[in-house]
């Protein structure tokens, strides 16, 4: 029985995936919906209470490719092989493509340590548009999701939809915390 137990927590300790470090806490709003979000082919779109908007893509591949289009598109310097590897890396970045550059070249101390403004989503600049475009051409399969905290403003989360919308995503998850059902 012993030799049991130290096998199933063998399999345990090196099958567990522990979860990313979040840039920004964000404290989600509580619901009773049991609907959950995929497990692969996401884009994370993170709300923070103030207005800063992160992005998160799952998939080296697909991370890779879209941020080699942003790069072309933004008319930014060639990413080297080394920034490339800790972009795809990221759980999720709130950095604007214009200092993408510097923020990659950082050791991952110093990314922790920058602090990130976010992605523009104004009418002039609207990168969130471009990430999400980017990550659909290399995932068609991707699904979106939003997580916005309790306290975000309002009118950023409907910009965030209106992004999305603009973009052909018209379905999408809103991450929410598990609350019990209320009693009949």
């Amino acid at each position: 029985m012993v030799d049991l137990a130290f096998l199933l927590v063998t399999f345990f300790m090196l099958t567990t995936k522990f979860s990313p470090e979040e840039v920004v806490v964000v404290d989600t709003p509580s619901s009773i919906s049991e609907l959950k979000k995929p497990e692969s082919d996401l884009v994370t779109i993170s709300i923070s209470k103030d207005k800063r908007i992160f992005f998160g893509i799952e998939g080296q591949q697909a991370a890779r490719q879209a941020l080699v289009e942003m790069g072309k598109k933004h008319r930014q310097p060639a990413f080297t092989e080394q920034q490339i590897r800790a972009f795809v890396l990221l759980p999720s970045f709130g950095m604007p493509m214009n200092r993408m550059g510097q923020f990659l070249a950082e050791d991952s101390e110093g990314r922790k340590a920058l602090a990130q403004p976010g992605i523009p989503i104004d009418s002039l600049d609207n990168q969130l548009g471009d990430w999400i475009l980017n990550a659909r051409l290399a995932n068609p399969n991707v699904k979106a999701a939003i997580k916005g905290d309790n306290d975000a403003d309002a009118s950023t989360v409907q910009r965030v939809i209106q992004t999305l919308q603009d973009k052909k995503v018209n379905r999408f998850y809103l991450v929410t915390d598990m609350e019990n059902k209320p009693a009949a």
